[in-house]
């Protein structure tokens, strides 16, 4: 049986497995070898969005995937483009698995996730993910503030999510251990309802790049929908660049600010870029290239009015 084949089976009842590619052919084939045994017996549809890559992605995918639905999505939209374009093309299935194509399920990932998705409430489930050595990576976070930002900035992302809930990022190791609600999670292997989906709607595309899980997490929470954390299903994610490449940093950050912007007023958020402009300064100082980009995307006064897209530059 090839990757892409399952049992016939009603489109109302297949898990669409949404991968979004760019430029991703050397990637893209084991995920797609991971999907039979991440799978299980969860009936299944595979369906690949690619933003104009120029690679031979599609390509790679029909080679591996004949029966794979693909969607050439003309132009690179970003992240939440490309899932929005992958389930119009198919519908939302019984649920919707969005995937980069840097992931590799491990065996009995996706039953576990349905196990979870099952729960009163869930409209999104995670599984644990490790990076390419096997190591944990920690992917729950939560919602920011400006005291979370802070903390951050003072004692570092590491230590401060740490402590209690004070940083965003939920660092501490022995609560991956057990199931756990959290207010949003790393976007790279995501299970999303039926029901999640038809009452949200489609991700918010002016967040070309970072940002875009966070604003969809959230806004799952806001109509009363919780993110479930799902230790018993475990995904390896490969990671990108983010951390080392300039434009990359600039553009998550100025995405942190427009996100933070549009969930509030005027006075926190002016706080809040404060605080993310003065942490910037501190490691431009030390010559970090990201964080000098970072700083002039904060000073640019187009920053909070337009999206961020492929071609920008701070």
């Amino acid at each position: 049986m090839r990757p892409d084949e399952r049992p016939d089976e009603r489109p109302d009842e297949q898990v669409v497995v949404a991968v979004v590619t760019y430029n991703s052919a050397a990637l893209v084939g084991d995920l797609i070898a991971s999907l039979p045994l991440g799978m299980g017996e969860v009936p299944w549809r595979l369906v690949v969005a690619d933003n104009d890559s120029h690679d031979g992605s599609l390509e790679a995918v029909r080679a591996l995937a004949p029966k794979a639905v693909l969607v050439p999505v003309g132009r690179n939209g970003g992240y939440a483009a490309g899932i929005n374009a992958a389930v119009a093309a198919t519908g939302v299935g019984r649920a919707v698995l969005v995937l980069n194509p840097d992931v590799r399920l491990t065996p009995g990932c996706v039953p576990a996730l349905m196990e979870a998705l099952a729960l009163p409430s869930t409209g999104l489930a995670v599984p644990r993910l490790l990076d390419g050595d096997g190591v944990l990576v920690p992917s729950m976070r939560r919602e920011p503030t400006v005291l979370r930002a802070l903390a951050d900035a003072v004692l570092g992302a590491s230590r401060a999510g740490g402590l209690g809930t004070l940083g965003e990022v939920v660092t501490d190791r022995t609560a991956y251990d057990r199931p756990r609600t959290t207010d949003w999670a790393e976007g790279s292997t995501q299970l999303i309802s039926a029901e999640c989906w038809r009452a949200c709607g489609p991700w918010d595309e002016s967040f070309f790049l970072y940002s875009e899980e966070t604003e969809y997490h959230l806004r799952i929470r806001d109509l009363g929908y919780v993110t479930r954390y799902v230790p018993a299903a475990t995904a390896v994610h490969l990671g990108g660049d983010s951390t080392t490449s300039p434009r990359l940093w600039s553009m998550l950050v100025a995405n942190r600010l427009r996100l933070f912007a549009r969930r509030h007023g005027r006075v926190r958020t002016t706080a809040y870029w404060t605080v993310l402009l003065a942490r910037e300064v501190s490691r431009s100082v030390l010559g970090k290239q990201t964080s000098r980009a970072a700083v002039r995307a904060l000073v640019s006064p187009s920053t909070l009015r337009a999206p961020r897209g492929p071609d920008w530059s701070p």
